[in-house]
């Protein structure tokens, strides 16, 4: 891959638009191949994105959250994995500011900034298999996690435990990824999402420092610190958009280059065809809704950021309120689309070198991650009985 020059004076959307459009030569085939993007991935490092939403203060480029997930979206619309590991690497950021002390986060965010580093993640709180020994002054790591996405090629993990001598109390630790105990699987092998190295981590008896350990204040504590699995939802429902927004392009693209009329259509092109033109109606008004709500959804966290300790209880449940239905109408409309799209490019539009059937995988593999039903009752409590949604580590 030909190293891709950015100038400091465009902005990061601009720079994410220069690399979505040097990736999409090769995504297809990515897809098919899985493996890790490591060219791609040295050209995330190279073009400073990975500190976007790191203030400028630490060496960042000071972004908004908003201004990070439409970055995410551009990247999601060519390659929904290098989407995928580039919204990890901002909530695993995330993690540790809310988390974590300002003379914990604070230096991981410098050099961060300084190195380029990637962040990887190995939390997943469900997989209980890894457990936390204590001993003088450090802890030992040992178990295993699945689930464990963007971790090869980085520089830093954020992992998890459960405590042995606390009956299972959640701990979350910042560790270099290379440190001596480790091992990445590479085992990551599903129908979709093929570039995100999902797949699992051993941990033996890894030492973990009294300091990388994310303690004050820790997950769920105030308001603050509980919009980091708000964060997660909101990242899948950018990465659901884009994804959506691009079988979208790639369908109207090969619709009107490609396509033939059906017969009884008694029209010369496939784009006079009455049902084609329903049929991307359809598309129009289902990614217009999920479009505004997302942004909604967007422009709601930047203002419960910017509060911080501020951030009242109710202000947080109305934001996960906004990001549930968003979510909701992503996933909905992204699995319609992706699906259906085949409806207005024809038989011809399956030939395996096309990989239209991708957009679909990647969605479908993604949206499993947190059942859209539980949302759906959250949505329904709070339109029935004015129940706000209760915060935990996943919602």
């Amino acid at each position: 891959m030909t190293a891709i020059h950015t100038s400091k004076l465009e902005t990061p959307l601009q720079i994410a638009r220069t690399l979505a459009a040097e990736f999409s030569r090769t995504a297809a085939e990515r897809d098919h191949l899985g493996g890790t993007p490591k060219a791609e991935r040295d050209e995330l490092r190279r073009s400073g994105l990975l500190a976007m939403k790191i203030d400028q203060q630490y060496g960042g480029l000071g972004a908004s959250w908003s201004d990070t997930l439409e970055v995410v979206r551009e990247f999601a619309r060519i390659d929904s994995s290098i989407a995928h590991v580039f919204g990890f690497q901002h909530l695993m950021l995330a993690t540790v500011r809310l988390f974590s002390r300002p003379e914990q986060w604070q230096p991981w965010f410098e050099q961060t900034a300084r190195n380029n580093w990637f962040w990887g993640n190995a939390l997943n709180p469900l997989d209980t298999r890894t457990l936390s020994k204590k001993f003088a002054g450090y802890r030992e790591f040992s178990g295993r996690k699945s689930f464990c996405s963007g971790s090869a090629d980085s520089e830093m993990l954020i992992a998890s435990a459960l405590d042995e001598s606390t009956s299972g109390k959640l701990l979350i630790a910042a560790i270099p990824s290379h440190r001596t105990g480790i091992t990445l699987h590479g085992d990551w092998d599903n129908i979709g999402q093929r570039q995100t190295d999902s797949g699992s981590a051993t941990f033996e008896r890894v030492r973990v420092e009294e300091n990388e350990l994310l303690l004050d204040p820790g997950p769920l504590s105030t308001p603050f610190a509980c919009l980091r699995p708000l964060i997660a939802q909101l990242t899948f429902v950018n990465i659901f958009l884009g994804i959506a927004e691009g079988a979208f392009e790639e369908a109207r693209d090969y619709t009107l280059k490609e396509t033939r009329p059906w017969f009884k259509a008694n029209v010369s092109q496939a784009n006079q065809d009455p049902y084609v033109l329903r049929h991307y109606g359809e598309f129009w008004v289902g990614l217009e809704s999920v479009r505004l709500l997302t942004e909604r959804a967007n422009a709601l966290l930047d203002q419960a950021w910017s509060k911080e300790h501020q951030l009242a209880a109710e202000e947080r449940g109305q934001l996960a309120l906004a990001i549930a239905t968003a979510k909701v109408a992503a996933t909905r409309t992204g699995l319609d689309l992706t699906s259906s799209l085949f409806e207005v490019t024809g038989a011809r539009a399956t030939h395996a070198a096309l990989r239209l059937d991708r957009h679909w995988r990647n969605l479908r593999t993604q949206t499993l991650h947190d059942p859209v039903d539980y949302k759906l009752h959250e949505l329904g409590d709070w339109a029935l009985n004015t129940a706000l949604p209760t915060p935990s580590f996943y919602s």
